[in-house]
C-alpha cells in the first residue's frame, strides 16, 4: 500500500474505493483534499464520468471535519449539493 493511500484510508468515511477515486483526480493526501475542497473534488470526479452519489460528497466533507458523513448538519449537506450542482453545470456548459 502506498503511504498516501494509507493516510487517506485513516480518514473517517473513506475506504479503498473512495481513495482510489481520489487518486484518479490527483488527491493523494488530506492536505490535497483540504486544498481542493470536497465540492471541487466531487465535481472533478463526476466530470470524469465516474458515477458516484451525493454520499461521497458528504463523506469527503466528513473526512475533512473528522465526523461521520451521516452526522453532518442537513443544511450543510444541502449547501454542499447546491454548490456541487452549480459547479458541475457551469463546467458542463463551458
Amino acid at each position: 500500500m502506498h503511504p498516501s493511500q494509507s493516510e487517506l484510508l485513516q480518514l473517517k468515511n473513506l475506504g479503498l474505493a473512495s481513495v482510489n477515486i481520489l487518486h484518479s483526480i490527483g488527491i493523494r493526501t488530506l492536505e490535497d483534499l483540504n486544498r481542493v475542497g470536497p465540492v471541487e473534488a466531487f465535481a472533478s470526479i463526476r466530470r470524469r464520468g465516474i458515477n458516484v452519489s451525493r454520499v461521497l460528497l458528504y463523506a469527503l466533507q466528513g473526512a475533512i471535519l473528522d465526523v461521520h458523513w451521516n452526522d453532518l448538519d442537513p443544511d450543510l449537506k444541502a449547501s454542499l449539493v447546491s454548490e456541487a450542482e452549480q459547479l458541475i453545470s457551469r463546467k458542463d456548459s463551458a
